[in-house]
């Protein structure tokens, strides 16, 4: 009699936080349900369990649809890239800042900035909210010449870009390299048969989506985080409530040791005869660039689009600055 009192009351106590009815989630993954972020994404569901959430996880491996089906109503939440979110948030949007987040160190810090709850306000934006952020690695410019080291190298050279992502095609074009439009499912082939000379992803495409092949023998990877890229995962406001979503935050925060894990193990895969290491006043001559551009993406001017979020590329200098105190932005007039 008392032990069937007892779990009747512990159901009373957990009836209160359970959702209704699971939270239907398109979820990216270009290697589908096998994949690593699917997998993250799962890990985060589970957890999220023991908060009341019931997430049902739908696989997709076109990014495109995914975030269409997420529009149509098709799904109450989405995790994709943050390339793909921008437009649902364009402060945590603004995380893949080109060169804006030089070390996983710095990017470390910012997720655990954005997993407060004193950052939940800009979490919500134009009706969704930002339930949580993972990372997945750093983008690297992979090339199938390794003379192509350096920006002026990339005068000329055609570029596989995401024609969707309004500032890196700002870059290649400021570069005067050639914009070769393509989306998440063809950029790889195209780096592979050679019609581009190069494409920019995370580690893991390396063998994932064989741009080893694209790298070939003359080939390699760049080793200078162009951008960190997240999965965010998004939701119409009020899918959960406020204290709710602040504690998804905070699950998604807590995976931050598992992601890192797994990239590191992707990057140090790659065979160390393929990275190409850059002289120190190479990547000065990089940040200076990413610096001019992430100003113009952020002001809407040199025919840039306003695309970065102010107070985004505020916080992410005033980490850069913290860590590298020396840095030449860091006492320029014109701060991010």
């Amino acid at each position: 009699m008392i032990r069937k009192s007892l779990a009747a009351l512990s159901l009373v106590a957990v009836a209160p936080f359970a959702s209704a009815e699971p939270i239907k989630m398109c979820v990216f993954d270009v290697i589908g349900a096998n994949g690593d972020m699917f997998n993250m994404v799962k890990d985060y569901a589970l957890e999220m369990k023991a908060h009341g959430v019931d997430f049902e996880l739908k696989p997709y491996t076109d990014e495109g649809v995914a975030v269409g089906d997420f529009n149509s109503g098709q799904c109450d939440a989405v995790a994709a890239t943050d390339l793909r979110t921008r437009p649902f948030n364009r402060f945590t949007g603004s995380l893949s800042a080109v060169g804006a987040i030089p070390t996983y160190d710095d990017l470390k810090t910012v997720l655990a900035t954005l997993a407060t709850p004193k950052a939940a306000p800009l979490m919500k934006d134009n009706g969704y909210e930002v339930l949580g952020i993972v990372p997945v690695g750093a983008g690297y410019l992979f090339v199938n010449d390794r003379s192509i080291d350096t920006a002026g190298e990339l005068a000329g050279k055609r570029m596989a870009t995401l024609d969707y992502q309004k500032d890196a095609i700002h870059m290649v074009n400021h570069v005067k390299a050639t914009v070769v439009p393509s989306d998440i499912t063809n950029f790889a082939g195209k780096f592979n048969n050679g019609s581009v000379d190069t494409a920019y992803a995370p580690a893991f495409a390396y063998e994932a989506l064989e741009l080893y092949k694209g790298v070939g023998e003359n080939g390699g990877v760049v080793d200078y985080p162009l951008a960190q890229l997240t999965i965010q995962v998004i939701a119409r406001d009020g899918v959960l409530d406020d204290e709710t979503a602040q504690k998804s935050r905070e699950v998604a925060w807590g995976m931050y040791g598992q992601a890192m894990g797994l990239i590191t193990g992707l990057e140090e895969a790659i065979p160390e005869e393929k990275w190409i290491r850059l002289q120190e006043a190479d990547i000065e001559g990089y940040q200076e660039m990413f610096r001019e551009n992430r100003i113009q993406l952020r002001d809407g001017s040199h025919g840039a689009e306003k695309v970065y979020h102010p107070k985004m590329m505020s916080l992410l200098s005033k980490i850069r600055c913290s860590s590298n105190p020396s840095a030449s932005e860091c006492t320029a007039s014109d701060r991010e």
